[in-house]
Formats: structure tokens, sequence, C-alpha cells
């Protein structure tokens, strides 16, 4: 049950005939992973909170630092040094105190990730390397757990979404090869808050949507954003029966 105090903070959002108060209820029982605190993780985590998604939990390793700031809202200055886990919780836990925030201040790996996706619903990878990606991906095949993937550089950055509950759908290795982290990254090229911004924010959308049962969401399709032309483009993609994730003869 929801109290008047939360009913309250929900209430333009339950004027929505897309969420109503049945949907706000099933935001409530809703449980989420969100890997990285950063520039895409920062207005993902917000979002979700404000919406009223019941448990987040958030998975970093890392701690706020000043060249974070122009893009990684959820931090401030009185963040730095601070895990970003425990500074992201602070901030969503001001803006909407009837959730509940778990924290793991570790960079995610099989281990630490595993026992919640017992219980989740949805995963948002928010992370910048591709060897987090691939592992996600194939954790959140092996148990069923639709997940959203954002990634942003530079000026501009891309989303799709992997869901895993029906075996025809596609992976996020099926368009894209499991190979040496060679990517380059906003340290080495720099990147626009914006840009990131935006793409979180879409995310954070996305996972809504998938919560929520929305038809028509990104699977199979690849949207990608160019900040300096503000041009959209969508690409589609298929299963790839040699998929060695998703494919019904593949072997973990």
């Amino acid at each position: 049950m929801m109290t008047d105090s939360e009913l309250l903070h929900y209430a333009r959002q339950i004027l929505l005939s897309e969420v109503d108060v049945g949907g706000q209820k099933l935001l409530k029982d809703s449980h989420v992973i969100v890997l990285g605190l950063g520039g895409l993780g920062s207005p993902l985590t917000i979002y979700l909170a404000a919406a009223g998604v019941g448990r987040l939990t958030l998975v970093d390793g890392d701690t706020v630092d000043e060249t974070n700031l122009h893009r990684q809202v959820i931090h401030s200055q009185t963040s730095l040094n601070q895990l970003k886990v425990d500074s992201a919780r602070d901030r969503i836990l001001g803006i909407n105190p009837w959730i509940e925030v778990d924290v793991i201040p570790e960079y995610a790996t099989e281990e630490n990730v595993v026992s919640e996706l017992l219980t989740a619903q949805c995963i948002a990878d928010c992370t910048d390397r591709f060897a987090t990606r691939f592992l996600v991906n194939r954790l959140a095949w092996t148990y069923k757990v639709p997940l959203v993937s954002a990634a942003a550089l530079g000026m501009e950055g891309q989303l799709t979404t992997i869901d895993p509950r029906f075996a025809d759908n596609p992976c996020y290795a099926c368009f894209t090869p499991d190979i040496p982290e060679i990517e380059p990254t906003c340290a080495e090229t720099g990147v626009l808050g914006p840009v990131v911004g935006t793409l979180g924010t879409l995310q954070a959308v996305e996972v809504l949507g998938i919560l929520l049962g929305w038809p028509d969401r990104l699977i199979g399709r690849l949207s990608r954003f160019h900040a300096k032309t503000m041009n959209w483009k969508s690409f589609t993609y298929r299963k790839d029966s040699a998929c060695r994730v998703c494919s019904s003869s593949s072997e973990f």
C-alpha cells in the first residue's frame, strides 16, 4: 500500500493513463539493478527513484572526482572523494524516501551481481567498458532479466534493450563482437555532459517502459544520437543463429 504522502509525490505521474494507480503500484514492487553511477547512471537513477521504482541496487566501485561533476549530476562538491554509490543513495533518498536503496561499492562482477538478479525485473547498464557489457549481457540472458544498455562518448551515444524472456530476441553479442578492451574512454577523448544526460534520461524511460509492460521497446533496435547535428538514427539487428550467448546451441 502507498501512503497519502507517496500518492501526492506521484500525483502527476498517476494521472497518465499509461501509468495510473495500478502502474504506480507495479513500480513500487519492482527491483532494478543499476550498473555505474557516472554520466549515464546519474540521470537514470534520479528519474527511476523519483518515479517510484521500489528497490534500486546501485553497483559502482568508484569515488567522486572533480572531473566527474560536469556530467555526473547526481553528485556534488560535497560528494568529492565519497563512494559514488553512497553519494547517489543520499541524493535519491532526499528526493524519494519511500524507496529502498541497496549499494554494492564494487565494480560489477558475476559474484556480486548474481544474487541481485534473482529478484530483479530489469538491469540498467550504464558502464563504459565492453567487458562489463558482455558480462551483464550473458548474465541477463542466463537469468532471463531484461537489460537496457546505453553508451555515450564525445558528442554521440546509443541505446538498446535486450529482452531474454523471449528466445527469438537478439542479445548484445548479436550485433557487437566480444573483442578485447580497446575502446577509448571519456578520460581520453572527452564527452559533452548533456549527451550522457540525454541518453541516461532516455534509458530511464526505457526501463520504466519495461517495468510497466509498454509495447514497442528498443528490442532488436539500436538508437543513436549525435549532438552536433541533433540527428537520431535507428538501426535494427537480428538474432545471430551462431551467437555464443543466446543461440539455442550456446554453452556458457
